[in-house]
């Protein structure tokens, strides 16, 4: 099979994912993998799971779409289970790109502010805006010129503190880059920068998009480094690989985002909030609990079979997201196709990284065995290298 009438924006595999069970997937030559990738950090509850795929069946029988001007309960609904007791309100997007872009237009609009504190080697999308806080060259390209007033500084760099200054409407920050590198944010330089912004007036926006909903074993990843933003955005995980996305910023912002502020007409589609109800309702303590310990197991493993590998440079991440950088001399793809191969779907990420998003409900037993797999495999090329 050879797609011919779609824009090639993708360099594509040459298979097709056609079913999934739990943490398994099957391709159209009936080949099963175990999935490290979750539809990239997207479905974290597996596939065919009772309860979402109950919520959505029941939605389905009801209204599909009908536009905002009406009340949603179920809107309301999700957006109480996200705010989580904190005193915010929601913003539905349809993906990570629009809920950054929504975050960058209420920063501007509630300070009247223009500059922006965006980092390098992060990623935040592909419209605009989004586009032009991301920080990778590549991703830029060809598409000047971009949204001004946006700058940069090094992550986890203490230089980065100088340049939040009064002058700026917001820093926008993932606190585990995912397609940079799969970069772990210091605890001690993400708390200076909270306090920074807080001291400056300046807004601290984190990008959830992919370390969000219980991918490092807390609710928002910036909750288990006791950080305090006032505007978050999430999509991927949040109805487990029905397109949505969220901005959740403090109340006050209201008045900035008042009617006909912003809009879009599919945001907030009842099946989308179907899903998105039923993963937030699972979402429980218990679970992140029990994502944390799975994930402690996967990181001993990776010190244990993989850190001391010849090909293997460092590993870096929290919880279920990791990034394991490899030599140079063994590029990723590589990798990546030799563990398909073996029957193990994986990912890559910026500086010739493996990466690692394996749904949140895999058991430790399956966890290990991806790990082996890895290890027997990059022990495998290292060998004919």
């Amino acid at each position: 099979m050879t797609m011919q009438y779609v824009f090639p924006t993708y360099a594509r595999f040459p298979f097709a994912i056609e079913d999934g069970q739990g943490v398994y997937l099957t391709d159209n030559h009936g080949k099963q993998y175990l999935d490290f990738t979750a539809g990239i950090g997207v479905c974290n509850f597996g596939y065919h799971q009772p309860q979402i795929q109950q919520a959505v069946t029941q939605q389905l029988t009801q209204i599909w779409h009908t536009s905002n001007l009406y009340e949603s309960e179920l809107q309301d609904g999700v957006a109480q289970l996200l705010t989580n007791g904190d005193d915010r309100l929601v913003y539905f997007a349809n993906s990570g790109t629009e809920a950054n872009e929504a975050a960058l237009k209420l920063a501007r609009k509630y300070t009247g502010k223009t500059a922006i504190l965006a980092f390098n080697h992060s990623f935040h999308g592909r419209t605009y805006g989004s586009m032009s806080m991301t920080g990778n060259a590549h991703i830029q390209a060809g598409y000047a010129p971009l949204v001004p007033g946006i700058q940069f500084a090094d992550y986890n760099d203490d230089a980065a503190l100088a340049q939040i200054t009064p002058d700026l409407a917001a820093v926008i920050l993932e606190v585990v880059q995912g397609e940079g590198g799969v970069y772990a944010g210091d605890p001690d330089w993400l708390k200076a920068v909270n306090a920074k912004c807080q001291a400056t007036g300046a807004l601290l926006i984190i990008d959830e998009v992919q370390s969000g909903i219980g991918r490092t074993g807390y609710r928002m990843a910036y909750e288990g480094y006791g950080l305090d933003p006032d505007i978050y955005t999430v999509a991927k995980g949040l109805a487990n690989g029905l397109p949505v996305g969220a901005m959740v910023g403090r109340q006050k912002f209201a008045s900035a985002f008042g009617p006909g502020s912003h809009g879009s007409t599919f945001a907030g589609n009842a099946l989308a909030m179907a899903a998105a109800q039923s993963v937030l309702q699972q979402l429980t303590p218990e679970f992140l609990t029990t994502v944390r310990e799975h994930a402690d197991v996967v990181w001993q493993a990776l010190s244990d079979q993989i850190a001391t590998l010849p090909s293997v440079q460092a590993i870096t991440g929290k919880g279920l997201m990791i990034g394991i950088h490899l030599d140079p001399q063994l590029p990723v793809q590589q990798v990546i196709e030799a563990l398909q191969t073996a029957g193990l779907l994986t990912l890559s990420a910026g500086d010739n990284t493996l990466r690692l998003l394996p749904p949140l409900v895999m058991q430790p037993s399956e966890l290990l065995a991806g790990i082996t797999t890895i290890a027997q495999v990059l022990t495998e090329l290292t060998t004919e290298v």
